[in-house]
This record gives structure tokens, sequence and C-alpha cells, in this order.
């Protein structure tokens, strides 16, 4: 059983990638941080430009997050974010609507998908794209 246990070990080690503990966890907190920036200057200007109570400015912060990290999902761009910044990208609520907008996108389907319902036997309708 140790045999076996060895010589997975030494599978995993040698193919798993190498990676810099130290530079990861660098990474994540500058890519955490600065979100974490960018919501506080959602909060501050909320409250001291339109005038909201600070629990209406935290659920705008919220909201806007989720709206930008949907967005940068959609085109692509907060995939890499996350790449790059690992934990950092993926612990906030960004991470979090990035994951359901991911989804999304990844099972989304397109016209040629048209399902017809009339027939017991549901078929592709023809000529969509």
């Amino acid at each position: 059983m140790d045999q076996k246990k060895k010589e997975y070990q030494e599978y995993v080690e040698q193919t798993a990638p190498k990676t810099n503990l130290w530079m990861q966890m660098a990474k994540a907190f500058v890519t955490g941080g600065i979100i974490c920036c960018i919501g506080q200057l959602i909060v501050n200007t909320a409250m001291e430009q339109f005038g909201l109570e600070k629990d209406i400015a935290g659920n705008w912060c919220s909201m806007l997050l989720i709206l930008a990290s949907v967005i940068l999902t959609g085109f692509d761009i907060y995939p890499k974010i996350v790449k790059w910044g690992g934990a950092g990208g993926l612990v906030p609520i960004t991470g979090f609507a990035n994951s359901v907008a991911a989804s999304a996108i990844e099972y989304k389907t397109d016209a040629s998908d048209i399902i017809c319902t009339r027939s017991k036997k549901p078929r592709k309708i023809k000529g969509f794209r």
C-alpha cells in the first residue's frame, strides 16, 4: 500500500504544474484589493454624491459589482482576471456573479436549437442558424 502511495506522489510531483505560492498570494491580494477598493469607491460616491444611507449605498455597491462582473464575463475579460489573480477574483461577490454568468453563457442555445413542441416527438426547426 505504501508503494502505491509513493508512486502516486511521484506521479503527482511530475505532472502537477510548478507554482510560486508567494507570487500567487501577492496576485490574489492585489486583485481582491482592487475589487474591494472599487466597491468602497462606489459606496463613498453613493453616500457623498447621492446622499444615500450606508445600507442602501452598500446594496448599490453589490448590485453594480455584480453587474460589472457579469458584463466582463460576457466579454471574456473577467475569466482572464481570475486566471491572473486566482482567489482574489473568485472570493468577492464578483466571483459568484462570474460563476453564474459563465455557466449561463456556456449552456446558451442558438436559434437552431428551437424545438417544436406540437408533435409528440420534438424536433429542430429547419432553416434557422
